[in-house]
């Protein structure tokens, strides 16, 4: 008995074509869910009260005037990324975009060097110049001579520039609180990123989103931002948790007083 004939349309020129491009996608695929990416992933880091301690040792140390006793929390926030020479599958890239508290970024535009060793004294050199800036803005807006007052700023293991305004306000917040004998906190938990530079201007950082879910966590309702950065942060923000956008150091200090008090207007995203 001659065997069964298989249907034209499965022995047809363009059927098989399609067989085998299949195949090929099928492989490709499967090559590529384990294929190393150029990306590094990034999620909300520690956060650290400028007020307090961090790694059991005082964030803000001042001497050479009077320090004082204070309530409440400035929290200044981080992200967290995988190491430069940490590449991502394909695989795990999805699940990242899928999932609000991790994001995706080129990994050149998180580490400009490839050395982990290299990345990491970049960022500490950020956080020392941040250190120098936030002091220097804090006196100046105090009126305070730096050859006076003395600040020491210790934030561990945290590096680079975005935690500038929150030790700027800490040290205020230290020195002088509202200026009425309260504190800039009101006693809330206040959260924030931005740099700052000598004369006060509050900068961008990015990572803003990531930011405002690690200073939920911690406990924050309100979270001091770069005036540029607002509608990067309104993406899925933390319920419960207030956007304040400033553009200077004395915007923040009247925002947090706004806030402390009840009056005065509160910017907002």
């Amino acid at each position: 008995m001659p065997p069964e004939k298989l249907p034209a349309a499965l022995t047809a020129p363009k059927t098989r074509a399609l067989a085998i491009c299949s195949v090929l996608v099928g492989v490709l695929l499967a090559v590529g869910i384990f294929v190393p990416l150029p990306f590094t992933l990034t999620e909300p880091g520690v956060t650290a009260d400028t007020l307090g301690s961090y790694q059991g040792k005082q964030v803000i140390t001042i001497s050479g005037a009077p320090v004082r006793t204070t309530s409440g929390q400035l929290r200044a926030t981080t992200i967290s990324a995988t190491n430069p020479d940490q590449k991502l599958s394909l695989w795990r890239s999805l699940q990242a975009w899928a999932d609000p508290n991790e994001a995706l970024l080129p990994t050149d535009a998180v580490y400009p060097h490839s050395d982990p060793v290299k990345a990491q004294q970049e960022t500490q050199q950020q956080m020392t110049e941040s250190q120098d800036s936030a002091t220097t803005a804090a006196l100046a807006y105090l009126h305070l001579s730096p050859d006076q007052v003395k600040v020491t700023i210790d934030l561990g293991d945290i590096g680079g520039p975005s935690a500038g305004q929150m030790l700027a306000l800490g040290i205020i917040d230290k020195l002088a609180g509202d200026g009425k004998g309260g504190d800039l906190t009101g006693g809330k938990v206040i959260a924030g990123t931005g740099t700052v530079d000598p004369d006060g201007r509050v900068g961008a950082v990015g990572g803003v989103p990531l930011k405002t879910q690690g200073a939920a966590r911690d406990g924050a309702t309100v979270f001091l931002l770069p005036l540029g950065e607002c509608s990067e942060a309104k993406v899925n923000t933390p319920a419960g948790l207030r956007l304040v956008p400033v553009e200077t150091l004395s915007d923040a200090v009247a925002a947090l007083t706004a806030l402390s008090t009840g009056s005065g207007e509160v910017p907002h995203c």
